[in-house]
């Protein structure tokens, strides 16, 4: 395994990959409401990336056919916009988006409520986003890799929800999707060793039922095989010798 480590000049791109990749989910989050389809989440999300001067780096990757993944209820991810599915209130949604800014990747998902949701629903949220920062609690110069994956089923079995084994976190930079592999998941093996200079994409998903998945036919969407809710939350980090930097929040 070939771990990518980052120069100083690769840092401060990526920093600002994930600076502006920040502006794109935040207004995303802002514009999300019941009767919106998830295709105009796509086309806003695209035209977002876009007049920033960046390139979306989900489109056509590996033939998906869409700028931002936006996955409803009991989708987990790569959840393909359409026209026809069209936001409820009540409904939990997860956008999965990236871009390209000259040369490097950034990477990062949010699950937003539309309208008023239920306490559980809210729960299974909060829970998704403080387990990221639980995993990242180990994400420093001397921890190994695998202590995140290890802090994040520590918080999350807590709660007694499902975490999702068949999708994992990576590595990012020039390209979408490096070395190493994170899994969300306890692991016995150490992992490999961190290293300062090392960017990671840390995204927890994390079912309300079971772990366990199914794909869908159209090829992409992944949806909870118990039909139970599933929330996703990524961001894309810096190791450091000390506490990471999240360079998309």
């Amino acid at each position: 395994m070939a771990v990518s480590m980052k120069s100083a000049r690769e840092i401060e791109l990526m920093r600002e990959a994930g600076r502006l990749l920040s502006r794109v989910h935040e207004q995303l989050g802002a514009a999300i409401r019941p009767g919106m389809s998830t295709l105009e989440i796509d086309q806003l999300g695209e035209k977002l990336i876009r007049d920033l001067g960046c390139v979306p780096n989900f489109l056509h990757y590996s033939g998906y056919p869409a700028s931002i993944c936006v996955s409803v209820n009991d989708e987990v991810v790569h959840g393909i916009p359409r026209k026809d599915r069209i936001l409820k209130e009540g409904d939990i949604v997860s956008l999965d988006a990236g871009l390209i800014y000259k040369g490097y990747h950034s990477d990062a998902a949010r699950t937003h409520a539309v309208g008023r949701i239920s306490p559980e629903a809210q729960q299974l949220i909060e829970v998704t986003r403080q387990s990221f920062f639980e995993g990242i609690k180990m994400a420093r110069e001397g921890c190994h890799l695998h202590d995140i994956s290890n802090a994040i089923d520590a918080y999350v079995s807590r709660f007694g929800y499902g975490i999702v084994r068949d999708l994992v976190g990576h590595g990012i930079g020039t390209s979408l999707h490096e070395d190493p592999q994170i899994p969300n998941f306890a692991q016995k093996r150490k992992g490999v060793r961190l290293q300062a200079g090392m960017t990671l994409a840390v995204e927890p998903m994390i079912n309300a039922g079971g772990w366990e998945v199914d794909f869908l036919n159209d090829g992409w969407t992944v949806v909870t095989r118990d039909g139970s809710l599933s929330a996703h939350y990524e961001n894309t980090i810096l190791v450091t010798d000390g506490e990471p930097e999240i360079l998309t929040l």
